[in-house]
């Protein structure tokens, strides 16, 4: 995020993208929401009004200039930012950094039913074995599986109670527990 400059974002035509180069200089395409593109314009017409295209998206100024944003001022940013919310709605994270919104955008997705493949591709890994950290479904996810698995067929989600015919079987039950040959 802290390499994007002006110029990796493409809003011309149906399909607004952003050209992300990640480790090992590896490039994609990651598309972008029209909320985004709002949030984006809106930020450029704050912080960008005048800047060249070659500029970076995130900058700090030294002595007039500016400089790209190092990771470490963005996690001073972000831990400085994380105090505050907490200090308002102690419900929110006091210790951020800046792999959570990564890997909480990323949990959003997988949860709303992204492919695991899909995310992968997502977050730039080039093996799906890095993308497992985000397989790991939450109390949620297993809820709506069972759901999904679930046959509308089962008796037991049946408001009739026709599967209670064996309450009163005595050698029925004494055979569910093995008690009679």
């Amino acid at each position: 995020m802290l390499d994007l400059r002006l110029s990796n974002f493409h809003f011309e035509g149906k399909s607004p993208y952003v050209v992300i180069t990640g480790k090992g200089g590896k490039t994609r395409l990651a598309p972008v929401m029209q909320k985004t593109v709002d949030h984006f314009k809106k930020y450029v017409s704050v912080f960008h009004p005048d800047s060249a295209s070659d500029d970076h998206l995130f900058y700090t100024n030294r002595h007039g200039k500016r400089f790209a944003m190092s990771p470490d001022s963005t996690e001073k940013f972000i831990k400085k930012y994380g105090v505050a919310a907490n200090g308002i709605n102690p419900e929110a994270p006091e210790s951020l950094h800046p792999h959570c919104f990564r890997h909480s955008r990323s949990m959003h997705l997988y949860r709303s039913g992204m492919p695991l493949v899909l995310l992968a591709e997502w977050l730039g890994h080039a093996q799906i074995s890095t993308t497992l950290i985000y397989a790991n479904a939450d109390t949620e996810m297993k809820r709506k599986a069972i759901e999904k698995a679930t046959s509308k067929l089962n008796p037991l989600l049946s408001d009739e109670a026709a599967f209670l015919e064996w309450e009163d079987d005595e050698e029925l039950i004494r055979r569910l527990y093995g008690l009679s040959q």
